[in-house]
């Protein structure tokens, strides 16, 4: 696919967004796995097309070593659509993912963004900071059709949609400039029983690298960023796979969020 082949790129689009819409699992990758990253964002913007629907927000993932020295990036990104984004409520969200796909549950930091200059290019931490309107906790549903997904390799992971499936946006947090939470501690339990723990501050630079870096990539791309665009910052105690049938508690400090898992259905159009 390296050099632009547009056609498959969008045949590789057109099998990810079916199998989607079906809710049916994928035994392989359908096409020629992207070779660079490039390739990969080209798949996703024409799923993104083909898809149809409002892009509110954007999930950003770790390229972990050495990965990411090959890739030439320490992040990546999908869409996330604003028909898959729950604001948390007292009763456990219910989050639909691929039973014969992969599924995940991600304890992330979500930002909430101000509006940036579609002519700029290059963004600095202090930068981005600044276009930060809130900070809130969240948890990311990470699921493909491909159970493979993950194993991979990042270019993979970016061709369908950066693996996501919808985004729990949580309260805010007060005063977030100063509440230090690139150290705080955050929890995942699944089914009651603890599965991981983590800081964001294992991320590059932390919350803010993953904005940045956001803000970057999309402004490549020629992909605008609105007032009130949602950030999914990355997965903070790790990426913790689950079941249809299990539930899951993140737990930032104090406060907590709760999901159920269940099987995404078949949609029409």
């Amino acid at each position: 696919m390296s050099g632009g082949n547009f056609a498959e790129a969008r045949a590789v689009a057109q099998a990810f967004v079916a199998a989607r819409r079906a809710a049916q699992g994928l035994d392989a990758y359908p096409g020629t796995v992207p070779a660079t990253l490039a390739d990969a964002y080209a798949i996703q913007d024409a799923a993104i097309e083909l898809h149809g629907g409002r892009v509110a927000g954007w999930k950003v993932g770790r390229i972990q070593p050495p990965l990411d020295a090959a890739f030439g990036s320490d992040r990546l990104a999908g869409p996330i659509f604003a028909d898959q984004i729950v604001t948390a409520g007292p009763a456990p969200a219910a989050m639909p993912v691929f039973g014969e796909g992969f599924a995940a549950v991600e304890a992330e930091f979500v930002v909430v963004l101000r509006a940036a200059d579609p002519a700029r290019r290059d963004w600095t931490l202090n930068a981005a900071a600044a276009q930060i309107a809130d900070v809130h906790i969240g948890i990311e549903i990470a699921s493909s059709p491909l159970a493979a997904i993950n194993a991979l390799g990042p270019a993979v992971t970016i061709s369908d949609f950066g693996n996501n499936h919808g985004l729990i946006v949580g309260p805010a947090i007060d005063n977030w400039r100063a509440a230090g939470l690139d150290d705080w501690e955050v929890a995942v339990e699944i089914d009651g029983a603890p599965a991981g723990t983590g800081r964001a501050r294992s991320f590059p630079d932390g919350i803010i690298g993953s904005v940045r870096f956001l803000l970057t990539v999309l402004a490549r791309r020629g992909i605008a960023v609105p007032d009130g665009l949602l950030v999914s910052t990355g997965a903070i105690s790790g990426v913790h796979q689950v079941h249809v049938g299990q539930s899951a508690i993140a737990r930032f400090g104090a406060e907590t969020l709760t999901c159920e898992f269940v099987a995404a259905m078949p949609q029409s159009g």
